[in-house]
């Protein structure tokens, strides 16, 4: 029997290591809340939130791999956090997953094998 211990996962179904991440979640005993941030991306202030609490730097979270990435010049020199979170927010796409929520922390779980650091 799975349980909801607080965990959530933002997730996108099409990402093979949002797929394994889930799976491992539920691997585990776990069945996390799950967000599919393409339909139901965060606010701002969730958004940032997720950031700090991850003590990531904002462009660690962006997925650079996006052509859209390219297409809207954030890989330029100069370009601010506040323009970065913006253009996440404006295109979800942007948004680097998954993005685990547990007790233990919060985390960009890639590659998946990071998940042992903050669920057991």
């Amino acid at each position: 029997m799975s349980t909801n211990t607080g965990i959530t996962i933002y997730h996108n179904p099409k990402c093979g290591t949002s797929r394994n991440v889930l799976q491992g979640l539920r691997d585990g005993g776990v069945e996390p809340t799950i967000i599919e941030y393409l339909k139901t991306p965060p606010d701002r202030a969730t958004l940032e939130g997720l950031i700090k609490a991850m003590g990531a730097p904002v462009r660690e979270v962006v997925r650079s791999k996006e052509a859209l990435y390219k297409e809207l010049g954030l890989d330029a020199d100069g370009v601010t956090d506040a323009q970065l979170i913006d253009a996440m927010l404006e295109h979800p796409i942007l948004i680097n997953r998954p993005i685990v929520v547990a007790p233990k922390g919060t985390l960009l779980v890639r590659p998946s094998e990071r998940l042992a650091e903050i669920f057991p």
